[in-house]
């Protein structure tokens, strides 16, 4: 069961990145020049933290 979380959870922080790199574009006025490395970078910090909360809690770390 735990995959389906890690999956769910996946699917929604990639969303989420989206949002969050739009938001900090149309703040800043500008489309970032390497907007794809920035994607990464947030996409990671957030998969990194909530998938080793996730672990914790499911059991599965």
């Amino acid at each position: 069961m735990s995959i389906v979380y890690f999956t769910l959870v996946a699917a929604l922080l990639y969303l989420f990145s989206d949002w969050v790199l739009q938001r900090v574009e149309v703040a800043v006025g500008r489309r970032f020049e390497h907007r794809s490395l920035i994607f990464f970078a947030i996409l990671l910090t957030l998969a990194l933290t909530s998938f080793s909360l996730l672990g914790n809690i499911t059991g599965s770390a």
